[in-house]
């Protein structure tokens, strides 16, 4: 709850750029719980009342206190935050935020409702028709009494599994002192240094090391402050509470990956009984399991095998039980099921974090945990459970309910690819391979935001989209909007790319693909066409933005590859530039298609 009443300014998320709230959005899928700190407005240098007639800094707001914050605690709704909405907030020297502590947790829900109350009440007293000295009486009395309220608060019996603190600062670097002090005189403070370079950063501070400096259990405070700041500097918070998490995640800027495939045991998980005991004739199929893989397969989470097996034996028990085209590149032998794992990622080309295994063993789910780092298990008693987990909640789209036919008529390509020998770019053109681009529409929207969920080997900014962020970036007119479909002799990989250009640069802010398309040279092609076509309609250069990760280096590589320079690297967004009269090689291996509403236009 933010000292938000001494201020009715209130701005929209649009003054925002579109990947930072993207970012925002991330925090509420992990978080079950937060506290309600009740910022405000302070001064390090604080002297009350005395300073308010004999300090040159102070400056009047509405209800009479020092105006350390430029234009108050602005409000910017966006309702896909943690909080519902975001802080902004313009430092003046000495300017410092502030709330007394407690970490009495309240679910999302009640902290909503209660934000919302908070919110409405503040802002009719601020509007009252009173006269100004009573209206400020009021709204002050008021924020002291929520003050007071929260620390008094009793702990929650669940602890917080860490403070969690979201910055994005637009301009120049600025470090913050983050200080939770006691009111027990003597008591050691529990701080922490942030330095918030331009960008969005995401701070996980472990409960674990805030409770060994101080006692959470008496009352403290917390400041945020910017340190040594010599002229304004502005910063744009969201959640800055303690949490309870879903999961503790080892990267604090990444949620949990949805998951793309599940990998199955079959003695004892998908069937009852041991195949090389009890014979084919024996085995039983588990109740429900059938419905579950084919509920997963219409969501487009894909399957495969890893067991301990003869594989002639294994494959003709699922043909009998009518399952075996549901499994992908099954892995059925005596090697250690974390080698079969492994060798499914790199057959579908998917991240080992992406993938779910369900054993009924503890030791082949420890075997598997160990060796393959990231992948998530289940024990296979929980295999009715499996459409309920959160990460298997995906959007279902035509293209989702196909993936595994997909996934099929790939294997058919790579197939044919190795007649090709060496000449690779001989086999591609052989594919005849066509992207047709589109601007983002409702009729796509669905297959978008799917997309901007589970892509990350070729995603070059790490995004994340919901669906009203997408709409609104739809009627912006600043934002130039592709979303890419692809085909070939083989048939069709469906939509398989979104792109986003910020046209008054231009610079690409966003562009990710469907790992489908991976070394199809799809990404090259794409990214010339966009050269081509901002060169020649803008005097500008042509700048995009990336974001290099370990996961998406190889895809990055297309930058390069067409002559694209780095200029500069701000919070972990390197800066791209391709200048006006550089030459552009192209291998004319895709063609492009453009559809605008009055038909289409062959490009390239």
């Amino acid at each position: 709850m933010y000292e938000t009443e001494s201020n009715s300014t209130l701005e929209r998320s649009g003054s925002l750029p579109p990947e930072v709230l993207a970012r925002y959005s991330e925090t509420a899928a992990n978080v079950t719980s937060r506290t309600l700190l009740p910022w405000g407005e302070h001064c390090t240098e604080c002297a009350w009342p005395a300073c308010y007639s004999t300090c040159e800094f102070y400056y009047a707001r509405p209800d009479g206190k020092c105006r350390r914050f430029a234009e108050g605690m602005v409000r910017v709704e966006c309702p896909e935050a943690l909080n519902t909405y975001l802080l902004k907030i313009r430092f003046r020297r000495w300017a410092k935020l502030w709330a007394p502590g407690n970490i009495c947790l309240s679910s999302l829900a009640s902290a909503h409702k209660r934000e919302r109350n908070d919110h409405v009440l503040g802002s009719f007293l601020y509007r009252l028709p009173l006269p100004r000295a009573l209206r400020n009486r009021l709204t002050t009395a008021r924020y002291s009494h929520k003050k007071r309220q929260a620390s008094r608060l009793a702990p929650s019996l669940e602890t917080p599994t860490c403070f969690l603190l979201e910055c994005f600062n637009p301009g120049q670097p600025v470090s913050l002192s983050l200080t939770m002090r006691s009111e027990d005189k003597g008591a050691i403070p529990f701080e922490h240094l942030i330095n918030v370079t331009p960008g969005f950063h995401r701070v996980r501070i472990p409960f674990a090391d805030i409770a060994s400096v101080l006692d959470v259990r008496r009352p403290f405070h917390v400041d945020v402050v910017p340190n040594d700041l010599m002229e304004e500097a502005e910063l744009c918070f969201g959640a800055m509470d303690f949490v309870r998490e879903r999961t503790v995640l080892t990267e604090p800027d990444k949620k949990p990956a949805a998951i793309k495939c599940v990998v199955w045991d079959l003695d004892n998980t998908l069937w009852d009984g041991i195949l090389v005991e009890d014979g084919i004739d024996h085995l039983r199929l588990k109740r429900g399991v059938a419905e579950v893989i084919a509920e997963l397969d219409r969501r487009g989470i894909l399957h495969s095998i890893a067991s301990k097996n003869n594989p002639d034996e294994a494959l003709e028990a699922l043909r009998r039980f009518g399952l075996h085209e549901f499994f992908l590149s099954p892995q059925i032998s005596w090697q250690p099921k974390s080698a079969g794992i492994q060798t499914i990622c790199s057959r579908l080309n998917i991240g080992i974090d992406t993938l779910l295994f369900i054993d009924d063993s503890k030791f082949e789910l420890e075997e598997v945990t160990i060796t393959c780092p990231g992948i998530r298990v289940v024990p296979a008693d929980q295999y009715l459970q499996l459409p309920d987990l959160k990460i298997c909640q995906v959007p279902v789209t035509a293209e989702s309910q196909t993936r595994r036919q997909m996934y099929r008529v790939e294997n058919e390509r790579q197939s044919l690819a190795e007649s090709f020998g060496q000449d690779y770019n001989a086999f591609l053109r052989h594919c005849q391979i066509h992207l047709t681009v589109r601007p983002l529409a409702e009729e796509n929207l669905e297959r978008v935001h799917e997309l901007t969920q589970r892509t990350n080997q070729m995603n070059f900014s790490g995004n994340r989209y919901d669906k009203d962020l997408l709409r609104t970036i739809m009627g912006n007119p600043s934002f130039d909007t592709y979303v890419l479909a692809c085909d070939d002799r083989f048939g069709s990989y469906g939509i398989v790319g979104f792109c986003l250009v910020d046209n008054r640069e231009p610079r690409m802010t966003d562009l990710m693909f469907s790992c489908r398309v991976q070394s199809k040279r799809v990404e090259h092609a794409f990214l010339a066409f966009l050269i081509q076509k901002y060169l020649a309609q803008s005097k500008n250069d042509f700048y995009a933005n990336y974001r290099k990760t370990p996961r998406n280096a190889p895809s990055g590589k297309v930058f390069s590859d067409l002559g694209m320079e780095e200029i500069e690297s701000k919070g972990g967004v390197s800066s791209m530039v391709f200048r006006k009269g550089w030459p552009l090689t192209q291998d004319r291996i895709v063609e492009i298609t453009v559809e605008h509403e009055r038909g289409a236009i062959v490009e390239s």
